[in-house]
């Protein structure tokens, strides 16, 4: 069986979309029986079947635990996962079952690897975070880059970039308040092991159809999942960069040297909160459907020797980052309760389903080798 929490959402509602278009049936999960009723009737008309809806609550542990059970797999796209993600992680890891979801959040994922994946490990469940624009991508073009090295790599890198999409809203509103969330919050990287650092202390520009695109260092789960893929001889460093920011990049760079120190001051995390849900509320719910149309999404992973001299590189595009998103979720929703995945814990995308099966996954959901 197959639970999907979060869709009437705009992420949700999209990987609904996806899965019934594979032939699936998903529950569909949430507080508003009415909401979803409407939903699976929408979907209905697709002729693919009427999903099942069910009354629950993905903030409430045991209202979550009620609907799954061992293999079950469950689908959350309820953010901000800060906030509201540890309730469903709590269910999944008591059941033994499987769990993806569409979180971009550092602090989240850094939580489902550190503190759920150690109990996850014990009672079997499988969690695996970030499965979809973010971060499968910069997995699957690290992995590649690895393998194609052949050896002695020192560092990682990760690009993502975005190109077209002209001045337009190309984000939903959940995903700005997602965002204003993490600058809230501690960030991380990989030097022979996780290290704090706040989001956007390091920039770097890349080339891009022949023009600059500075980017800035994020916290993904490149950062745990890449070393595991590296063999024996380990790897010391893995960089990623998010460059969706265009001319705010800069000063979102310089401000990363102050914020630090403000968010200690009482009140202030709640300010910034403040604020980025007013800003939230003047954005639209939903992006332009014909900026996204524009949109090309560039992911290069490279593979750096202790010197610094290129030993791969991979760069993989995609369209609409959102529709990738609902097409990954609803491949890997798909492929985890049909074979299931390769063991308990909290998993890379890699790790799950294994190199040659991901590229074939994502390249079905929209994601190609440039």
């Amino acid at each position: 069986m197959i639970v999907l929490f979060g869709a009437t959402g705009y992420t949700g509602r999209r990987t609904a979309e996806a899965m019934v278009r594979r032939g699936l049936q998903p529950v569909l999960a949430g507080r508003s029986a009415g909401r979803l009723t409407s939903l699976a009737q929408r979907l209905a008309k697709l002729g693919f079947g009427k999903p099942d809806v069910v009354t629950a609550d993905v903030g409430d542990a045991a209202s979550v635990r009620a609907l799954i059970g061992r293999g079950d797999v469950l689908v959350s796209t309820v953010g901000p996962f800060i906030r509201l993600g540890d309730p469903a992680l709590s269910a999944v890891v008591d059941a033994g079952a499987i769990y993806l979801d569409s979180t971009g959040e550092a602090p989240f994922i850094r939580r489902v690897f550190e503190e759920f994946g150690p109990p996850a490990q014990r009672s079997g469940a499988s969690l695996i975070t970030a499965f979809g624009h973010d971060y499968v991508p910069g997995n699957l073009a690290g992995a590649l880059a690895l393998r194609r090295s052949g050896g002695g790599v020192h560092r990682v890198e990760i690009g993502y970039l975005i190109s077209a999409g002209g001045r337009s809203q190309v984000i939903s509103r959940g995903t700005l308040s997602s965002i204003v969330g993490l600058f809230t919050e501690q960030s991380f990287t990989w030097r022979a092991g996780i290290q704090a650092e706040p989001i956007g202390s390091r920039m770097r520009t890349f080339l891009l159809d022949g023009r600059d695109c500075p980017a800035l260092t994020i916290g993904s789960t490149e950062h745990f999942s890449l070393p595991r893929l590296a063999g024996p001889q380990g790897l010391p460093e893995v960089d990623v960069y998010l460059g969706w920011f265009g001319p705010a990049v800069r000063a979102l760079h310089l401000s990363s040297r102050v914020t630090p120190a403000l968010l200690v001051l009482p009140g202030a995390r709640s300010v910034v909160r403040r604020i980025g849900g007013f800003a939230a509320r003047w954005s639209a719910e939903e992006p332009d459907p014909a900026a996204l149309a524009r949109v090309t999404s560039h992911i290069v992973g490279t593979a750096y020797d202790a010197s610094g001299t290129t030993l791969a590189q991979v760069h993989l595009v995609s369209g609409d980052p959102y529709q990738l998103t609902a097409n990954l979720l609803a491949w890997g929703a798909q492929r985890a309760a049909e074979q299931g995945v390769s063991g308990p814990g909290a998993l890379g995308p890699v790790e799950a389903f294994g190199l040659d099966e991901l590229e074939a996954g994502a390249l079905q959901a929209g994601l190609r080798r440039q």
